[in-house]
């Protein structure tokens, strides 16, 4: 069996986010599983080739998962990403936007709104934040393609058991774990043994895990044609398949607009992917005109139909963002050993980007008290 001081479960942004301060600090002895055999979870950025963002230019990357944060709003964040040099630009909201009351009917243009403070977006997208934080952790210390499957309270330390897709599984002893997945996940997919007390079962099976019952469909063009008429981009529909459009351009690469599908996600789990897109391109002409019928690429990610976002009772909820949970299981044997990181316990912002870099640097100081 392995040995290691400190596990962290989950490669999104707050499993990283741990590791790198972990590291920032000169403690090296811990290992991160990752189930997917990528990093960042639900922070998901897209090549215009198709591919998932790595290798391609970072104007030309667009985002699936969540694409803004609010710099006045939200300032660890903001002061993380300029630690890391990354480049972040003011989400256009310059036009009217349209409106699409009824089905049949004529779309109405209306003045623009904007919000305030400031919505921004990352140049690269969500996965610049990703990559930066990777290039910033030892990848010896990365397991990826790992499921957790269970974990045991020993006496004098935790068990862990993973399991890779072929079936390996590995064990490692450790002393303590953060826990960087949603709640929903960690209750339906890891064994605990014993069992975690009923209400804290109860209570992370009941937290919605943000972005899992929602569908975001991205168009991509050559240009951004809507500016020229005086659009933003911006659209409110309740006819759909799209109930609110934006504008998903970066500076210096190809014009881009992304919707989030209303269409329930019991519903859309029936549909054929290629129906979806094909109304979600005629409703983009009925709002924008003929041009908004001939991306140059177009992608749809259903994250209800992700079983490492999304568990069956997600398709039933409303996809809200979820009330703070406690970080710590206060019950023996767990007591002290397990601390949740993941952005379902910040505090301030669970289910936001800030509120994954506000649960794991809480998470990592209690761990070090703890140990302290």
């Amino acid at each position: 069996m392995n040995q290691i001081r400190i596990a962290i479960i989950g490669g999104g942004i707050s499993g990283l986010y741990a590791a790198y301060l972990l590291e920032s600090q000169g403690i090296y002895d811990y290992v991160l599983f990752e189930a997917r055999e990528r990093l960042g979870g639900r922070a998901l950025s897209v090549a215009l080739e198709g591919t998932v963002a790595g290798l391609s230019d970072p104007s030309d990357r667009f985002d699936l998962g969540p694409s803004w944060f609010w710099p006045d709003f939200q300032p660890q964040l903001d002061s993380l990403v300029a630690d890391l040099g990354l480049e972040r630009f003011v989400q256009n909201v310059q036009g009217d936007s349209v409106i699409e009351r009824i089905a049949g009917a004529r779309p109405v243009r209306t003045q623009g709104y904007s919000t305030s403070p400031s919505s921004v977006r990352l140049l690269g997208g969500m996965a610049a934040l990703v990559d930066a934080l990777a290039a910033n952790v030892n990848p010896d210390k990365v397991r990826m393609g790992r499921a957790v499957r269970r974990l045991h309270a020993c006496e004098q330390h935790l068990e862990i058991e993973s399991e890779s897709g072929d079936g390996s599984r590995e064990s490692w002893a450790v002393e303590h774990i953060l826990l960087a997945a949603p709640p929903r996940l960690l209750a339906q997919d890891i064994d605990f043994l014993p069992g975690l007390p009923p209400s804290i079962a109860q209570l992370w099976r009941s937290t919605p895990t943000w972005m899992a019952p929602h569908a975001k469909y991205l168009a991509v063009f050559d240009s951004a044609f809507w500016n020229k008429t005086g659009l933003s981009g911006q659209a409110r529909s309740a006819v759909g398949p799209m109930v609110e459009i934006h504008d998903a351009s970066s500076p210096g690469g190809h014009a881009a607009l992304f919707g989030f599908i209303g269409i329930p996600a019991q519903t859309r789990n029936v549909m054929p992917q290629e129906q979806l897109q094909t109304m979600c391109r005629a409703q983009l002409v009925r709002l924008f005109g003929p041009e908004a019928g001939k991306p140059v690429a177009e992608f749809l990610k259903d994250w209800a139909q992700d079983p490492l976002t999304s568990v069956a009772q997600d398709l039933l909820d409303g996809g809200q963002h979820s009330v703070s949970l406690e970080a710590t299981v206060d019950s023996s044997p767990w007591a002290g050993r397990l601390i949740g990181i993941g952005s379902e316990w910040s505090p301030q912002f669970p289910g936001y980007i800030a509120g994954a870099i506000e649960a794991a640097a809480l998470g990592v100081r209690l761990m070090l008290q703890k140990q302290s």
